[in-house]
């Protein structure tokens, strides 16, 4: 052997002697490249909201930000989760919620939170703002069991009171154009004046400027009913030049539904914004079959360039008080004034008249019923009430001796509110049609609840605890209506796009990490109009902005919620 090649053999040997003890060192040298982040889901069914099939793999967080989807092994997490058999998917959006006084009495949000929603949005013709002192104090008067001070003035000072409240869920609102037209006019049936509607005008641009997502009207109840359609595309083409949208519970879901519509699809396109039906539905059993009707002209709409499209819930009953079974005329002046008619003895036999006559003039929720066995009352503010809880309006007819009509004139008065009532309208047919609408989302029409407390003192609609668990198990698994990935679509991806919210609503790199983990074998609704205060099953873990706020099936108590707000914060130029 020369000198040289000993050399080189020395040198080789040195080599792999430093190789080796670098091996034997206490921490393995993958550990120098490997990678750790704050949670890692793994082995899961990912439905990233897009609407195509599943795909195995991996979801990491960091903060409250997605930071990597794939085969992650090369990772570790602080947090790890094995969602071998589960669906992994973005946080479901709640189109329509009334969690407005729910999230101040408890801001777990249980019932939404427990089904996997991660978004409420609110503003269904009536929001939390902007308020004068005067409608301050009317809120005061007319609260029932939960209580709160009124420490805001705007609605984006709401939603800010929320996220630094605490609230589980992330929250978002429309500005209601109720709220808005009782901020300068009242109660009164009249049109606004040029001042008034430039004042009003000016309350939606500092919502919007701050925020909101758009307009919300509910044109069947007062003060909604008393405004034109001019009046509503005067505060849309504001709305529209910051981006919003408008969302409306149209004028007629029954025997003018045809029409109600034209009035939303106008409103589209005299004032340039898109436009969205609230709990799309066909009211009344001789109305069931308007709903091809009405699919076919939205399609059309669509098929002409408009941004038209609707959301639903997923029961044949709908619920709101027996406001909807009077005519607008008696509620004119607010509670106080409606209540005083309804006491007027003089008026009493017109009005039971006009609520037991067919009419197109006003929405009659109680005929659309079709009996008085099909009205449920579900909301008392009397203690002296709420033994009638759960009976049908014909039951405590029967047990006050008196007609339908009167008995709910009656109840008014003696509660001093609309109460709370349920009525069945629709097809079960109707349901699954609209289901399978690629332009149709989900929303609960209900605040998100908890079976104990203040919560316990009415019986709500069952939609409050099962709405999204229901889609997800009832019509997509059991009957097959939609595929799973496309029914996950229609509660993430596409309200998100629709309303313009950026970085939510899907399972993307850099999106926020509000993200849903459930069982599709087990997902099931349980709540019943019997027994309403029932929790949904099968969401096994959910995170808003990156938090766990449920484990194992379990509220963790955590309260990560933020407002969530129109990323078009300055003015477009038109």
């Amino acid at each position: 052997m020369t000198i040289r090649n000993y050399q080189t053999l020395c040198f080789y040997a040195l080599i792999l002697i430093l190789v080796t003890i670098a091996g034997c060192s206490s921490k393995p040298s993958e550990d120098l490249t490997h990678e750790s982040v704050d949670i890692i889901i793994r082995n899961g069914d990912i439905y990233d909201g897009s609407g195509n099939p599943p795909y195995k793999g991996d979801v990491a967080v960091s903060g409250d930000r997605i930071t990597a989807i794939g085969n992650l092994s090369h990772l570790s997490g602080t947090i790890e989760i094995d969602a071998t058999g589960l669906a992994v998917a973005p946080g479901f959006i709640n189109m329509l919620s009334w969690a407005t006084s729910s999230l101040i009495e408890d801001g777990n949000s249980q019932s939404d939170i427990r089904q996997g929603v991660t978004l409420e949005i609110m503003g269904e013709g009536w929001s939390m703002g902007p308020y004068s002192e005067e409608m301050k104090k009317q809120e005061l008067a007319e609260q029932g069991d939960i209580k709160y001070d009124i420490s805001w003035t705007t609605l984006m000072e709401y939603l800010d009171f929320l996220e630094k409240k605490g609230v589980s869920t992330n929250v978002a609102s429309f500005v209601g154009a109720s709220t808005i037209r009782i901020h300068v006019l009242g109660y009164e049936d009249r049109a606004p004046t040029p001042d008034e509607m430039e004042l009003m005008k000016e309350l939606v641009r500092v919502e919007m400027e701050a925020g909101a997502l758009g307009i919300g009207s509910s044109l069947i109840y007062a003060p909604a009913f008393y405004a034109d359609t001019e009046e509503l595309i005067e505060l849309c083409k504001v709305a529209s030049e910051y981006g919003g949208t408008y969302i409306s519970h149209i004028r007629s879901e029954g025997n003018q539904i045809l029409e109600a519509l034209e009035e939303l699809i106008t409103i589209s396109k005299e004032a340039n914004i898109p436009a969205e039906i609230y709990h799309l539905k066909a009211a009344g059993k001789e109305n069931w079959h308007k709903m091809d009707e009405v699919i076919a002209r939205v399609n059309e709409a669509r098929a002409a360039g408009l941004s038209i499209r609707a959301d639903m819930y997923t029961y044949t009953a709908g619920a709101t008080g027996l406001d909807a079974a009077m005519p607008p005329w008696v509620q004119e002046g607010g509670l106080e004034s409606w209540i005083g008619r309804l006491k007027d003895l003089s008026i009493r036999e017109q009005l039971m008249m006009e609520m037991e006559t067919p009419t197109d003039e006003w929405e009659n929720l109680y005929l659309a019923a079709g009996s008085a066995d099909k009205v449920l009352l579900v909301g008392f503010r009397q203690d002296s009430l709420r033994h009638l809880t759960g009976k049908s309006l014909a039951e405590v007819a029967n047990i006050f001796g008196k007609s339908p009509a009167e008995t709910a004139i009656e109840l008014v008065i003696k509660d001093n509110s609309r109460v709370g009532t349920v009525y069945f309208l629709m097809s079960e047919e109707n349901i699954k049609k609209k289901i399978a609408i690629p332009w149709v989302s989900f929303g609960s029409d209900a605040g998100s609840l908890a079976p104990e407390g203040n919560f316990l003192s009415e019986n709500p609609h069952p939609r409050a605890y099962g709405n999204f668990a229901r889609l997800l198990g009832k019509y997509s698994r059991d009957e097959k209506v939609i595929s799973l990935e496309e029914a996950i679509r229609k509660i993430t991806t596409l309200p998100a796009s629709n309303l313009g919210i950026m970085n939510r609503g899907a399972l993307k790199e850099g999106f926020f990490a509000d993200i849903t983990i459930f069982n599709p074998a087990t997902i099931q609704d349980h709540a019943t109009f019997a027994k309403p205060h029932q929790y949904s099953t099968g969401v096994e873990h959910v995170f808003v902005n990156g938090v766990q706020v449920l484990k194992a099936g379990e509220h963790t108590g955590a309260q990560p919620g933020r407002v969530v707000r129109l990323p078009h914060k300055e003015k477009i130029e038109m």
